[in-house]
Parts: structure tokens; sequence; C-alpha cells
């Protein structure tokens, strides 16, 4: 098969490598890509937002798969351009996207189909979004409806806090993304990820893992995009995911395809979880960034086969074969994220690193100049390793980290921290 996977960063440099490892792929390229990609897959600069020109690409190049990996070009209707076009996509609709690209979206599919997630309220203007956190208080939650590169969301702990994000969302700093304000009752608990592929009948979980999103140690400063993951999550128990399946996600499918927007691709279940039951937190359209890292390190060649039935509507006859390991991802980002940094940087030391199955460094924001790795982004590199236990998975993380030579560089040292 001929493949082409739409993104640039690190969820898509492990999807590539997935990819690359089954039999059945014949031609990979990948688009934009980035400097650790073009050790492995064609990359190609076309404009992936752009439907037409996506698939124009495809005609020319034969592609018989399409796999999205960012949550823009499936906001942007992507996925229709190249269905429409005849070629078998991997990813939802744009209309079913809307269940990360709207907020409100998501809660009133909840609402309609008694999926337990926080109380909510949306508003448009700043004056009544001030007056419902003051009349409620604080700890709460502060979302823009739209899409926000994972940064538009506030769990505000003190009333100023809260009202300093409906100020700067309403004052323009997500743009767009921000111009309705979704205000969200504080859930306490411990929050995880689910990931189920759907084809918009049948679903099939395909594993879970746990997000670090704050930028310091202990979970402590901003929210940023992540800054590491793990996998399995031992908080999302059988039972717990079993009560999500039936509570959450099953409901929402139904929902989605009672609307005439049935979903197909993977469904990201950001879940809080306490007193050994589970509510939505958010849906994402698309794998998570850096679980991907994780579940890709865990699931191997075997992706590309799951996301092919999910893609041709036989989910039903799927099944997942998972080694009994653990894997954990470590970020490491230009100093200054998730604020302004510097870009250029030169990253030495990744030519002496292993590259096998159960170690891999996935590049995010890189690019390759005069031979060399330079940084180009906020999060850079995610350093993966599975092993036996998540101990041994954590220790081979850290040892690959301490021999990347790149001072302009930071990470957090306690991925895993809760499980452990």
């Amino acid at each position: 098969m001929n493949i082409l996977i739409l993104g640039s960063g690190g969820r898509e440099h492990a999807l590539a490598w997935a990819v690359k490892q089954n039999p059945k792929t014949d031609r990979l390229i990948v688009a934009p890509g980035n400097a650790g990609i073009a050790l492995l897959a064609e990359c190609a600069d076309i404009d992936i937002l752009d439907g037409q020109t996506v698939v124009t690409f495809c005609e020319e190049n034969a592609i018989d798969f399409v796999i999205v990996g960012p949550e823009a070009p499936l906001a942007a209707g992507v996925a229709d351009a190249t269905r429409a076009a005849g070629f078998l996509t991997f990813g939802p609709s744009a209309a079913a996207a809307r269940l990360e690209a709207s907020k409100s979206f998501t809660k009133d599919i909840c609402d309609a189909c008694a999926a337990p997630t926080a109380a909510w309220a949306r508003f448009t203007e700043a004056p009544p979004a001030r007056a419902y956190i003051t009349a409620r208080g604080a700890p709460i939650v502060v979302k823009a409806d739209g899409l926000a590169a994972g940064k538009g969301v506030i769990v505000a702990m003190t009333e100023a806090e809260a009202l300093a994000a409906i100020d700067d969302m309403f004052g323009g700093e997500f743009g767009a993304a921000g111009a309705e304000v979704v205000i969200e009752e504080f859930m306490a608990g411990e929050e995880a990820s689910f990931f189920i592929l759907t084809d918009g009948t049948h679903a099939l979980p395909i594993g879970t893992a746990q997000d670090h999103k704050r930028v310091g140690d202990g979970d402590t400063g901003p929210n940023t995009g992540g800054m590491g993951a793990y996998s399995p999550a031992p908080v999302l128990t059988d039972a717990i995911a079993r009560q999500a399946m039936e509570d959450i996600v099953l409901p929402t499918i139904r929902e989605m395809a009672r609307r005439g927007t049935p979903y197909q691709g993977v469904l990201y279940a950001g879940l809080m979880i306490e007193n050994g039951r589970a509510r939505l937190v958010e849906y994402n359209a698309r794998f998570g960034d850096p679980e991907c890292q994780v579940l890709m390190m865990r699931l191997g060649a075997q992706a590309l086969d799951l996301l092919l039935a999910c893609a041709e509507g036989r989910l039903d006859q799927a099944r997942v074969n998972w080694a009994d390991d653990h894997a954990l991802t470590v970020v490491m980002a230009t100093r200054g994220y998730p604020g302004s940094y510097g870009k250029g940087s030169i990253i030495k030391g990744l030519d002496t690193l292993p590259e096998t199955s159960s170690q891999m460094v996935f590049h995010a924001g890189t690019t390759e100049r005069d031979g060399q790795i330079a940084a180009t982004g906020g999060r850079v590199l995610n350093v993966t390793a599975r092993g036996a236990t998540l101990a041994e998975a954590q220790a081979r993380a850290y040892a690959m980290v301490d021999a990347i030579d790149w001072p302009e560089g930071f990470c957090r040292r306690d991925i895993g921290w809760r499980a452990l």
C-alpha cells in the first residue's frame, strides 16, 4: 500500500514508525513531516489544511490510505475531501470532529445522551461569564470553546485566576477559539486518557495512558500540550473502562450516528476518575500527543491493521494484541515553553541513541540544517522506552534523555510519578 500520513509532530512520527513496520506498507509519505520522520519516510511539503491540495497529491502519488494526524485538518474537512475523492481515510468528518473543535458541542452531545460530565454553561460575552464565576466561586474551569493547541483550558484554583482567564479569552489571547467560552464545575479525582477506535457503529478500546499536562515536576506551573505520558494507566481499571464505554463512549457514538454525523476514527476520551467511576472531561478527535507515542510503542505493526479495519468499517472483526509491558515518554522542550522560546538551537547526541522496538526518540519540532538537527518548536523531542515494568521503562527513557546534548532544552524529571 501507498500510505499518506498528514502532520509533523511527535504523534505523526510515532504513527509513521508503527505503520512502517507493517509489511502491508510499500511506500510511506508524511506531509509535511520533520527531521526525524525524514529518516524513515518520504516527506512532502504541502498545505495539509487544504483538502483539494491533499486530494491532488493523493491522485498524483497513487495513495491507497490517508491517515489524518492532527485536529486542524480534521476540523478543516480534509478527511471529507479525501473520502469524497474515493480515498480510504482514517479520521472523522469535520462535522464529527466538532467533538474536539467545540467544547459546547460536546457538552450538548453529553446532555443529549446522558453521558456523565461536569456541570457547565456557555458564554459569548465577558460580563455574564464574570458574574457566573462570582456566583459559584473557585475552583472552577474556564475553557476556550474552539481549538487552542491544547492551551485553552484554565483550571482556576482562585476566583481571581478564573476572572483573569475570562478577560484573556474574550480579549483575544486564543483568537477565534476564545470567542465563545465554556465554564465548568471543577471535577476532583485523577485524570486518564482512554483511546477507542470506532467505525461509526462498532467500537474497540485500544489502550489507556496518563498525560502530564503541567510544565513542572509534581504537576506545577502552567498547562502545556503535554510534557510526558505512560501506558497503561493503572487508575483506569478494566471495570472503570467498561463503565466509561457503557455510560460515555457508546452513548456518544450512538448520538452522533442519530444526528447523521457518524464518527469514524480514534475517539480520545479524557476521563476524570473518582470513587471508581469516570466522568468525561473532554473528547479529542485524534490521538493524543504525547499519548500516541506510548500507544504506538506498545502496539507496533498491528496499528496499521487496526486503523484499516476502522476505516473500512469492520472493527467488529478486529482484535488488539497487547504485550504485557509498559511504555513511557519524556517530552524535551525548548527553555521558555509554554511561554516565549527561541528557535534554531542545535541538538547533539541523537545519533548515538538506540532505535529499536523498545527505545525510540520521536521528533516533534525539528528540522535538519547542514547535517545537524535543530529545534523549531516548543515541544521538540519525545524520548520513549518500553519495559517489563513502568519503573524499567522510566529508567530507560531518562537514560536516553541524559545522553542528549541540548543545553537549550529541558524536561520534567518525574514522568510516571503517580503510578510509581
